[in-house]
């Protein structure tokens, strides 16, 4: 799988900069690297938080904190060191989409990201800060190379022409964004397809029937 060099040459290849990075921690002391070291985190954040990707949802039982939730709200929990953005709140130990729960996030005096919820023993549904480049997917990296590639552009080509590439690579990222995002639901919804029988197919024996989902699996219609 790419590394995070190859993925920061794949978008110097996307803007045609011919040179080729070794190393961006620490920086090789080349002008591109020192950008892709500045800008790199900030590309692949950007992308994690946009779409609740396969590789990076994940679910963990919070720990109470000593911090007073507001009145509307019973229970106050810390948010894992992490996390990008989160996704949804269940009673423990459930697997059920149905059981999801109310919450908000809000940030504390000492400066931390508090969630407030009325369930007891609550479980965090969240997308992950996934740094492993194993862990992603192909079309999740040349996504990426072209989110970076947009950042790059400016620093690297500067002018009026620098903003025109930059535009050109963040309107290609969000193409390829679309496309990457659905295949990687589909994936989803495969495995959610094939355990989800319908009780009118039950009672007719169809095995065929697709069922319509929604991007957190959830069914719209059968």
């Amino acid at each position: 799988m790419a590394s995070v060099v190859d993925i920061v040459n794949l978008s110097l290849g996307k803007l045609g900069d011919s040179a080729t990075v070794t190393s961006i921690d620490p920086p090789e002391g080349s002008a591109q690297a020192e950008q892709a070291k500045r800008f790199y985190p900030i590309a692949r954040d950007t992308l994690l938080e946009l779409h609740p990707w396969n590789f990076a949802t994940k679910r963990i039982s919070l720990a109470e904190t000593s911090d007073v939730a507001p009145d509307a709200w019973a229970f106050a929990y810390a948010i894992p060191s992490n996390y990008i953005r989160a996704l949804s709140i269940y009673p423990e130990q459930s697997t059920s989409e149905a059981d999801q729960q109310p919450f908000i996030i809000e940030t504390n005096e000492a400066g931390q990201l508090i969630l407030f919820t009325n369930i007891e023993n609550a479980t965090l549904k969240y997308i992950a800060l996934i740094t492993d480049t194993t862990k992603y997917t192909p079309l999740f990296i040349n996504t990426l190379s072209y989110l970076l590639a947009s950042f790059l552009a400016g620093p690297l080509i500067k002018g009026d022409t620098g903003l025109k590439i930059a535009d050109a690579m963040y309107n290609k990222a969000m193409q390829m964004m679309n496309v990457a995002a659905g295949k990687d639901a589909a994936a989803r919804n495969y495995d959610a397809q094939k355990s989800h029988v319908p009780s009118w197919v039950q009672s007719y024996g169809v095995s065929d029937q697709r069922s319509v989902y929604d991007a957190n699996g959830r069914i719209l219609r059968d």
